[in-house]
């Protein structure tokens, strides 16, 4: 059942340096460092090509046609805080554009991922203001219906608490509880400093059947070479 009319002041937000850390892998990196879990469905999209963003999470429950609750979110926004909205039922209308985008970094969000529409992409650009939304849609909404603010939330069949760090790129938008931020971290460095001796090797020419030892399996699977 949502949590409906209900705005919680508090967030438990993990300490600034585990999520400047967490900011400096992509989303691909940070979705296998904890397991291959946490990723949002794939139809939220960057609105404007370089779009990339890393913060703890304000959540807002919206309903449909209805951003009344964006702007209740704005008096919660912390800086460097990202805006994760929701929606009580799939809509795509066109909840969100360049005004609530200057009233957020104003008060220092970082972006928006949304489960719903976007509109005045032009604008968002211009401004350099990340968003990542299920749809670009010029359709407006109202303020009429009561949604929530900093209540777990579920965004694109993710789980979203509020202060969990939500980080987004043009791979995808993924999420990372907010007591797991140092872990992940740490996981995600050593991943890469592992590419990067990988990337070295096959730079050089080597082949992945060979650094992966994949010849002997292979054969046992079957797979024939014919000439």
């Amino acid at each position: 059942m949502f949590a409906l009319g209900v705005v919680h002041r508090t967030v438990n937000r993990p300490p600034t340096a585990d999520v400047e850390a967490l900011s400096e892998f992509g989303v691909s990196t940070l979705h296998e460092a904890m397991g291959r879990v946490g990723l949002m469905r794939p139809y939220l999209r960057p609105v404007y090509r370089g779009a990339r963003l890393c913060g703890p999470a304000v959540t807002v429950l919206l309903q449909p046609g209805d951003n009344w609750m964006l702007h209740v979110a704005a008096e919660q926004v912390r800086p460097g805080d990202v805006v994760v909205a929701a929606c009580t039922t799939e809509s795509e209308d066109g909840f969100f554009g360049e005004l609530l985008a200057t009233s957020l970094r104003a008060q220092g969000a970082r972006g928006l991922v949304i489960d719903g529409g976007c509109r005045d992409v032009a604008e968002l650009e211009a401004m350099d203001f990340p968003v990542f939304s299920r749809a670009v849609n010029a359709k407006g909404t109202v303020k009429a219906t009561l949604g929530s603010v900093n209540v777990p939330v579920v965004c694109a069949n993710a789980p979203v608490r509020p202060g969990d760090v939500v980080a987004a790129d043009a791979d995808g938008v993924v999420v990372v509880p907010a007591e797991r931020a140092a872990e992940v971290a740490e996981a995600a460095a050593r991943r890469e400093a592992n590419e990067e001796g990988k990337r070295q090797r096959f730079a050089a020419g080597e082949l992945g059947l060979d650094m992966y030892a994949m010849r002997e399996p292979l054969r046992e699977a079957g797979l024939r070479y014919l000439d």
